[in-house]
């Protein structure tokens, strides 16, 4: 096969897909059959539909195979349907044995079941009479497939099958159950076999991406998954590794590691996880050159088992920080608060800082590192909207120096972080126009910030994940005509979501003003329990203006430069 091009393009037919001797293989490492019936209907429904319009044609998605051979070719995305039409292939040819044996035209039927099977799903070996297949499946599917579906074997004991094979054998039994409801499949051999020859054969079509090795694989998958498509980088890459080791019992160990780094890791997360493993060394690891990275670093079994060694020693410290109730904060509580804050930001870039802290400092001091992160994350991505980029690089040259000893302390490593340590003037300026849309995932923030802004006005603990506390918009959200004078309707939109205008307020209170007017309001926020609300009966008695929003917004903006604050003075 020439090695020219990164990819061939085109659309084809399930039959073509089949022809001229072409066989498939899911690589063994693969994830398992996981259809279910939800898929199994659709599917079906889609066929029936398509026996009523002849001239009509189906688009199952893209293939993505790469090229062994003229006639080989391994799946990178696309075995579920591969698997799930050959099953279906199968129950046609098993119903039309059926009919035969039945004495229903059985010299056609067995004709008919004989050519299907050659064309769609393998041809008899001569001497050993077993029938061949065109598509072979992953480790733990491809026994029951070839041994059971692909010979129309019922399996002895169907309730010990691990679950994929079962999934399999339950795909098998829906379609043969689908088949049994259609009246003339049961006695016209024809019609039956013109459901595969033609509306499966010719109807159903794919956009088949040939590809020439693993790295073009992964290229086309980054382009692909862009666009929408359901691929995973993590069976890629996955594949590549197991595809260095030669050994079975190192496949089987390798197989048996991999397993448990997926379940802390999880499948979706694992390529991030590698990344910001990756980034402790390297300046910048961008996701589309992932595989190619890995690719280049790792070419031997030696290599995977030490990649294998270094992510395991990282994988249960990645799946701690993105969970504030995982156990390894019950020993160290004084790390929940940022674990908790870090999530809230959706802050990520500072994995590999993380990484390495843990493994360099005391836990004192690990903790330490996560508030110097959370402090930065809020001052630069939650006040500042700073371009993110930045954050990976500064992050790096911390993960770096902390491994290399040169930068052995807290201290250290805020010197490290100071580009992105937002100054305090900025802060200032940029918390002034600081705005929410509470009716989103950001009331969250919005409680957080005003929740934090109240522990340092008051001295008490006010813990937003706890405290009863609702948002209260002092310009109502939907303000009515008695705002006008004070407040003019031009200035409302910008106005009712600034923080300025937000405050903490118990609930019942809340309720019960709905969009009062701002004399109701005032007198309740001067009873209220919450400090910053009883303060704005002092910042405006008498009425709540554009002017007087911009005061109290000023005065929060000077509170928190001081309470989001490194401090090593």
């Amino acid at each position: 096969m020439a090695k020219t091009n990164l990819l061939n393009t085109r659309t084809i037919n399930f039959l073509e897909l089949l022809g001229n001797g072409r066989f498939y293989r899911v690589p063994p490492y693969q994830r398992d059959y996981s259809w279910s019936e939800e898929q199994w209907e659709d599917l079906w429904n889609d066929i029936q539909e398509l026996r009523d319009k002849r001239d009509d044609s189906h688009y199952m998605g893209a293939l993505v195979v790469e090229g062994k051979t003229d006639r080989e070719f391994l799946i990178i995305d696309g075995q579920q349907r591969l698997a799930t039409l050959s099953i279906l292939a199968l129950v046609v040819i098993a119903k039309l044995r059926e009919m035969a044996d039945r004495e229903v035209d059985p010299e056609g039927n067995r004709e008919r079941a004989s050519g299907l099977r050659n064309r769609f799903v393998g041809e008899k070996d001569p001497a050993s009479l077993i029938e061949s297949s065109k598509l072979f499946l992953n480790e733990t599917d491809n026994a029951f497939y070839q041994d059971y579906l692909v010979q129309l074997k019922k399996p002895l004991n169907p309730r010990g099958l691990c679950n994929s094979n079962k999934l399999l054998w339950d795909c098998f039994q829906y379609f043969s159950s689908q088949i049994n409801k259609v009246p003339e499949f049961d006695s016209k051999g024809n019609v039956l076999a013109e459901l595969l020859s033609e509306t499966i054969a010719r109807q159903l079509m794919f956009i088949l991406i040939t590809v020439d090795n693993e790295l073009n694989a992964y290229t086309v998958f980054e382009t692909l998954n862009a666009r929408g498509l359901e691929l995973s980088s993590t069976d890629l890459l996955k594949n590549y590794l197991f595809s260095r080791i030669k050994v079975s019992g190192d496949l089987e160990a390798l197989q048996r590691r991999w397993r448990s780094l997926i379940a802390t890791v999880q499948q979706e997360r694992f390529p991030e996880f590698l990344r910001y493993h990756l980034q402790c060394d390297k300046p910048k690891v961008r996701s589309q050159r992932l595989f190619k990275l890995v690719r280049g670093e790792v070419k031997t079994a030696e290599g995977v088992f030490a990649l294998m060694d270094n992510l395991e020693k990282r994988a249960e410290l990645f799946s701690a920080i993105l969970d504030v109730q995982h156990g390894y904060w019950i020993e160290r509580p004084e790390c929940k608060p940022f674990i908790r804050e870090l999530n809230l930001f959706q802050a990520r870039q500072m994995m590999p800082l993380l990484f390495a802290a843990w493994e360099r400092f005391d836990a004192q001091d690990f903790a330490r590192i996560l508030r110097i992160v959370s402090v930065i994350s809020f001052r630069y991505s939650i006040v500042s909207h700073l371009n993110p980029n930045a954050l990976e690089i500064a992050y790096h040259q911390a993960a770096k120096a902390v491994l290399t000893n040169s930068a052995a302390s807290p201290r250290e490593v805020f010197q490290v972080l100071k580009s992105i340590y937002v100054p305090d003037d900025k802060l200032e300026q940029d918390f002034y126009r600081l705005a929410f849309k509470t009716n989103s995932q950001r009331k969250k923030l919005a409680k957080y910030i005003l929740a934090q802004l109240e522990c340092d006005a008051s001295g008490r603990a006010c813990d937003p994940e706890t405290d009863p506390a609702s948002v209260e918009h002092i310009l109502p959200e939907n303000p009515t005509s008695e705002w006008e004078e004070a407040f003019p309707p031009e200035s409302w939109e910008r106005a009712v979501e600034r923080l300025g205008n937000l405050t903490l307020l118990e609930p019942a209170v809340n309720r019960s003003l709905g969009n009062a007017p701002y004399t109701a309001k005032v007198t309740a926020y001067g009873r209220s329990i919450y400090e910053i609300t009883r303060q704005i009966e002092d910042i405006a008695p008498e009425q709540w203006t554009p002017d007087l929003l911009d005061l109290r917004q000023q005065q929060l903006a000077k509170r928190a430069v001081h309470l989001w604050q490194v401090d090593f003075s």
